[in-house]
């Protein structure tokens, strides 16, 4: 076999390990990201209910943007007041970012939008008053809880 004939291909096997590499990148754990609320979300929805959101700003490291602004991201209410016996304050977090049609998986903090008003007897047992309600574009803050490589 005629070893000039590999030369091309071995070339263009590494350009493309190379441009892979280049276009890898890891987002570190304690990263903020800024996201706006696409649907409502209420402290009446059940736990495990989903929401759907989309990053308020970009996300860069190092002088590269990794992630643009208006990138969907998807997440499930934590806790609620949907069951009565337990009246728990609503929280929130993300579990995946949409990149390139697929989902990448995401673990977050959680997140408790605002704040019900309370009477003092409420406050005393720890009980919060009406429901909350997240209207679409309300921004909320999450960090990463775990590097997210992309």
């Amino acid at each position: 076999m005629n070893q000039h004939k590999f030369i091309p291909l071995i070339a263009i096997t590494c350009a493309c390990v190379v441009a892979s590499s280049l276009n890898a990148a890891t987002i570190p754990a304690g990263t903020t990201l800024t996201v706006s609320a696409v649907s409502p979300i209420t402290s009446r929805d059940a736990v495990g209910s989903s929401f759907e959101g989309k990053l308020a700003q970009d996300v860069a490291i190092k002088g590269h943007v990794l992630l643009k602004a208006g990138t969907k991201v998807f997440g499930k209410v934590r806790s609620s007041r949907a069951n009565p016996r337990k009246n728990e304050p609503l929280t929130v977090e993300l579990t995946s970012i949409s990149l390139n049609g697929r989902n990448v998986p995401v673990k977050t903090n959680k997140f408790q939008p605002g704040s019900s008003p309370r009477t003092g007897r409420q406050a005393f047992y720890g009980h919060t008053a009406g429901t909350l309600v997240v209207n679409p574009g309300t921004k909320m803050q999450f960090q990463l809880a775990a590097p997210l490589n992309l």
